[in-house]
């Protein structure tokens, strides 16, 4: 029967893992949990092929724990409750159960507040791998409850490693020329999985005892394996936001097909187009939130490849429109006046109007529609603090026009330095 050299060749303890040593080294948080033996539910996040399943495998090798993997994609409730079922019967005799679900964003909020009560209560040890980001793909009741770890690309001589590691456990009579094989950790753009593919992909490609990189190139010349050769995948993503910031849609277009060629998801993209309409486009232009939600939407209904098209109308939209980060600085200053000064008390005259203070105030709260425009100075803060600072650019310069109609100096004074 058929198993790909990388099932093959898989470390069979921790301590052989290659990569993620800002966890798993010897001052890791991984290490430290591993060497405690006390393992709580964690969630791995980061790109394919870098070890998160395998590390998951091998923590529970060495916990003694039943290991039970199963794909968030086609795995529902009713096989959870089959696994919570046999993890009770162990803890009786005293074994953990460790779930393993792959995929783990691909679960919907009623599945993850499924698992809720058994991580809680240590019926499963839940180890979930994703490659987005969990702040935006679990809900926070299930985030609060596991330790989230992300795992980065490998670098090319991890790779190497890898390759003459997997070299070493299989059995062959040909030999590849140290050239060849740093060409196929190059392709691999950080990928384990997709290195050793490539590699068996050679050696039952080639004949000759001798495999040189040009060799090497004539195979894999129509494998398709642009990733992050060059950038890893965050750098990648960071280059392209970055571009449609600095109003260069010929970049942006660059780099978001760049993320398009190596597999990238395009819900992934679109989310952090809407983070950019907010951040970076803001009330100068408030339209590119609407077409940053819109292409997400679409995107998710169309799909790819026709999705692309979509994708590209919102990069080039993005990158040539007006940019202001005012809203963006606007919370940061007031998240950051509220933490200095926490102590909140509310004006009695915008308190709830049931309350007895309310009701007995002679400064009444003046009801902004009672008056002409359908506004009326009074004071709203229970501080003289600024926080928006409205910019001269796009729809934004009619925004501080009409703040300083309203408020007059307020909003006409600069920013403080």
């Amino acid at each position: 029967m058929y198993e790909p050299l990388y099932k093959r060749v898989k470390p069979l303890d921790i301590d052989e893992v290659v990569g993620q040593t800002h966890l798993l080294g010897s001052s890791g948080p991984l290490r430290a949990i591993v060497e405690r033996g006390k393992v709580p539910s964690l969630l791995f996040y980061g790109p394919p092929g870098v070890g998160k399943s395998l590390v998951a495998e091998l923590i529970s090798k060495r916990i003694d724990a039943n290991f039970v993997k199963l794909s968030a994609v086609s795995a529902g409730i009713p096989e959870v409750k089959k696994v919570v079922q046999e993890a009770q019967r162990l803890k009786k005799w005293g074994r953990d159960t460790v779930l393993f679900l792959d995929e783990i964003h691909r679960f919907n909020k009623a599945q993850q507040d499924f698992l809720l009560p058994y991580v809680e209560d240590g019926t499963i040890i839940l180890m979930g791998a994703s490659t987005e980001n969990p702040i935006f793909a679990l809900n926070s009741a299930l985030l609060s409850r596991v330790m989230v770890f992300e795992f980065k690309p490998l670098s090319e001589d991890e790779l190497i490693e890898v390759l003459k590691r997997a070299l070493l456990k299989i059995n062959i009579t040909q030999t590849l020329a140290e050239e060849a094989i740093r060409y196929i950790a190059r392709r691999a753009g950080g990928d384990a999985r997709k290195a050793l593919g490539m590699l068996e992909l050679v050696l039952d490609s080639v004949s000759e005892p001798e495999i040189d990189r040009e060799k090497v190139e004539r195979v894999l010349g129509g494998f398709v394996s642009l990733g992050y050769d060059v950038q890893q995948k965050y750098d990648v993503v960071s280059a392209f936001i970055k571009s449609v910031r600095g109003s260069d849609p010929d970049a942006a277009l660059y780099w978001l097909s760049v993320m398009l060629e190596a597999g990238e998801d395009p819900l992934y993209i679109t989310r952090r187009l809407m983070i950019l309409a907010a951040e970076d486009v803001g009330l100068s232009d408030p339209v590119a939130l609407l077409v940053a939600v819109a292409a997400h939407e679409a995107v998710s209904h169309v799909g790819m490849p026709e999705g692309e098209l979509i994708l590209a109308f919102a990069t080039v939209y993005l990158a040539t429109t007006t940019k202001s980060n005012s809203c963006y600085e606007a919370i940061k200053r007031a998240r950051s006046w509220v933490k200095e000064h926490p102590n909140v008390k509310v004006p009695a005259h915008l308190a709830d109007s049931h309350s007895w203070e309310k009701r007995h105030l002679s400064d009444k709260y003046l009801y902004p529609h009672d008056f002409p425009g359908g506004f009326v100075k009074q004071r709203y803060m229970p501080f003289d603090v600024r926080f928006f600072y409205p910019k001269d650019v796009g729809r934004e310069r009619r925004v501080k026009e009409r703040l300083n109609e309203l408020w007059g100096e307020r909003y006409a004074e600069k920013k403080d330095a």
